[in-house]
């Protein structure tokens, strides 16, 4: 079936046709850099990397753009968040914006999180932020007061398209306080008048200032991608002011479509209660990952449709690290078997079976890229790789090489939710080896006769999981089955 996805734009399920054939120009919007992520940033950043997954293994080429906000994020005060980090952690702004990318791509790395092609800065791209707002001026849809310059909602029919406000029922610009100098009060910052003890500031020409939180997607977004580009990622919490404001000024300056799919993420709640840190209810991924591994807190994120909400809680947690547990066990075991296998090509009713199974997960993920269901695919497939390897007859090579490769490519590639252990091959290639090493060591002990050193090599062997069997033809060795 082809790739259908989910358009917050349209609000309906649309066949994926990309602006260029075999290319996917993505844009996601990144973190504020201003404190360490936490877990509600793991579920936002994993589903859009289980979709840039699934596109490339599908074939296309994918240009991924994830920007870094450093610069003109205001909360609810109207006081910018990199100021406030930067005064808590009596640091300069740059060093605290240096301190706490490093710490998000880090966590991304643990989760096992992809890298983005280009991770541009906000404050990398003033030119293009200033440009932006006289263009808009210039075409009437923006004006400046006071040294800032805003947008007119009013000026701009479609503003709310994407979030379904209407522009009269505004009252407020939403993160920043209503201000007399605006024209409308959903009228939202394109540049800001800075104070003079505000660090953070650049010239421009409506004076000292710096640029609004919206300007930053649309430029960089604009620049490396193009537009109308392809995908517009994001978490649905941004939909109202960011990502409206950020599709009305793109449009409104261009004169095109900005992003042809919009797909947003669901929020996570823990034990039921929506984060703040004002309840104290958060946990950073740092936090999370001391007491998990990183990858079970991937599956668990992937056990929830992307779209959908999720509730991070300790037994719901528990519950996916079982669940990752046998699948990564089987894989395992799949892959410390291939090295004593006997040669054959795959058995047919277990290649019906993997074909069958591939299948299902594949159309779960064209489905709208329904990870959750195709995870249920996967254990499933892991209970018939488990029933494989307890079978009497040691299975073949082919057919083991074809579970193999239904796990790296599926749960690796696409959800990424293998362990090292089972996804780096050179080290079960080595594991052979050695095994391979021991066992002609040992037929040298029996053949000089030296048999408690060779009973002695047995059983350790044993200890640690591989039974030798001595037979006319040579001594062979299998993994122990577990339990």
């Amino acid at each position: 079936m082809p790739l259908r996805v989910y358009n917050v734009l349209t609000r309906r399920k649309e066949e994926f046709e990309p602006t260029q054939e075999g290319r996917v120009h993505m844009y996601v919007c990144g973190p504020t850099v201003y404190d360490h992520s936490h877990i509600g940033h793991a579920k936002l950043y994993v589903s859009m990397d289980t979709i840039v997954r699934y596109l490339r293994y599908q074939g296309y080429t994918v240009r991924y753009v994830q920007n870094i906000t450093d610069v003109g994020h205001l909360l609810d005060t109207g006081e910018d968040r990199i100021m406030k980090g930067a005064r808590r952690d009596r640091l300069e702004p740059m060093e605290l914006v240096e301190r706490y990318t490093r710490s998000y791509f880090k966590d991304m790395d643990a989760l096992g999180v992809v890298r983005p092609d280009i991770s541009p800065r906000a404050s990398g791209h003033i030119p293009e932020q200033i440009a932006l707002a006289q263009t808009l001026i210039d075409k009437g849809h923006a004006y400046e007061a006071g040294g800032s310059v805003y947008f007119d909602v009013s000026s701009w029919p479609e503003y709310g398209k994407l979030s379904g406000r209407r522009v009269d029922e505004m009252q407020s610009g939403a993160r920043i306080a209503v201000l007399d100098e605006k024209r409308h009060p959903a009228d939202f910052a394109l540049w800001k008048k800075a104070e003079p003890e505000h660090i953070l500031q650049w010239d421009s020409p409506w004076g000292r200032g710096y640029p609004g939180w919206h300007a930053e997607c649309s430029v960089m977004a604009q620049k490396y991608l193009g537009q109308p580009f392809d995908i517009h990622g994001g978490g649905l919490e941004n939909i109202f002011p960011h990502n409206e404001g950020e599709l009305a000024q793109s449009e409104a300056a261009q004169g095109v479509p900005f992003a042809n799919y919009w797909l947003l993420a669901g929020t996570l709640s823990l034990d039921g209660v929506k984060m703040s840190k004002s309840l104290g209810n958060t946990i950073t991924i740092k936090e999370a990952v001391s007491r998990w591994r990183p990858l079970i807190i991937r599956a668990f994120m992937l056990s929830t449709h992307y779209r959908n909400p999720v509730d991070f809680s300790e037994r719901a947690v528990q519950a996916a690290g079982k669940g990752w547990e046998r699948i990564n066990s089987a894989a395992l075991r799949v892959r410390r078997r291939l090295g004593s296998a006997p040669d054959g090509d795959a058995d047919p009713g277990f290649h019906d079976f993997s074909a069958a199974k591939r299948a299902e997960f594949l159309d779960h993920m064209d489905d709208d890229f329904n990870a959750s269901a195709a995870l249920g695919v996967l254990h499933e497939f892991t209970r018939g790789v488990n029933t494989l390897l307890g079978a009497a007859e040691e299975p073949t090579r082919g057919t083991l090489e074809e579970a193999d490769g239904f796990y790296r490519q599926l749960a690796g590639d696409v959800l990424g939710i293998l362990s090292e252990e089972v996804a780096d091959s050179s080290s079960a290639e080595r594991e052979a080896g050695l095994i391979e090493l021991l066992i002609e060591l040992r037929s040298q002990m029996r053949e000089s006769a030296s048999w408690a050193e060779a009973d002695r090599v047995r059983a350790r062997m044993k200890d640690l999981g591989v039974v030798l069997e001595d037979g006319p033809e040579g001594t062979t060795w299998r993994i122990a089955e577990e339990g």
